[in-house]
């Protein structure tokens, strides 16, 4: 469910920032997969992946219909791409958000900390209620961590869901540090999942490690939690994602939801 890909001189300019991880975040970020395009796409296919989302998100006016433009041309010409899109609290926004859910988009992404912007943000109102009407997911990355910003957190998401209880939101990094947090909106909203990424990792343990008794809690919510990985922009290998979940110990039925079925079922892959 979190795998990005971006125009190529945008996606220097991202590593650019994680190579200065340790004055932005305060310890080292390396790259594991910095490569071009056409190796990121053939690692990806090598490590399993039936459809490759393509994540992007916009932090200032007149991003995202440039980025949505971008991503709708990648999902016509990587056979397995999944056309995805994003939005921005601007004018226009909700007819760019229409523009992209009737041009195909299957999956939306948005950054409260990069964006610095609410998600309940009156402007967007309309087109979170598009969204919802669609049964479009959107992946938000709205938890503190690796970086808090001023809406960062689980208040502004449960005012949104407060206005549209059927959303269909995935939370990123399972709302790393705020774990519970979201979690309690997993439970009180149908539609709201969480992504694992990052999430148990020997390097996200280092900042936002998982509590014990949270760990109990995920066990009854396999049938809402997706694989997420943020490749190609993680300090280490892929298979360590996969790793720190298996070692959770949650069994292979709920390692079979998460890793395939919840994200199939959101995707509305076939088969």
């Amino acid at each position: 469910m979190h795998v990005h890909f971006l125009p190529e001189p945008m996606m220097r300019k991202v590593w650019a920032y994680f190579d200065r991880a340790e004055e932005n975040y305060g310890l080292p970020w390396p790259i594991r997969y910095r490569a071009d395009e056409t190796d990121r796409l053939r690692r990806l296919r090598a490590l399993g992946l039936r459809t490759i989302p393509a994540l992007s998100y916009a932090h200032k006016p007149g991003m995202a219909r440039w980025l949505n433009d971008w991503s709708a041309d990648f999902a016509r010409r990587v056979p397995d791409g999944l056309h995805c899109a994003t939005f921005y609290p601007e004018p226009g926004v909700t007819a760019d958000v229409r523009a992209a859910v009737d041009r195909g988009a299957r999956l939306f992404k948005v950054h409260v900390q990069v964006g610095g912007f609410t998600p309940d943000d009156p402007r967007l109102h309309d087109s979170w209620s598009l969204l919802e009407a669609a049964g479009v997911p959107v992946v938000i990355h709205a938890g503190s961590a690796p970086l808090a910003g001023e809406h960062t957190g689980s208040a502004p998401v449960r005012r949104l869901l407060a206005d549209h209880p059927l959303l269909t939101l995935v939370i990123a990094h399972l709302g790393m540090p705020e774990y519970d947090e979201f979690a309690d909106l997993v439970e009180a909203y149908p539609n709201v999942h969480l992504d694992t990424t990052m999430a148990g990792t020997d390097f996200s343990n280092r900042f936002a490690p998982l509590p014990d008794r949270y760990v109990a809690r995920l066990a009854g919510l396999g049938h809402r939690i997706a694989l997420g990985s943020d490749f190609p922009n993680i300090p280490y290998p892929y298979a360590h994602q996969i790793a720190a979940l298996a070692r959770l110990g949650l069994g292979d039925d709920w390692m079979r939801d998460v890793l395939w079925h919840t994200g199939a079922r959101l995707l509305r892959l076939p088969g």
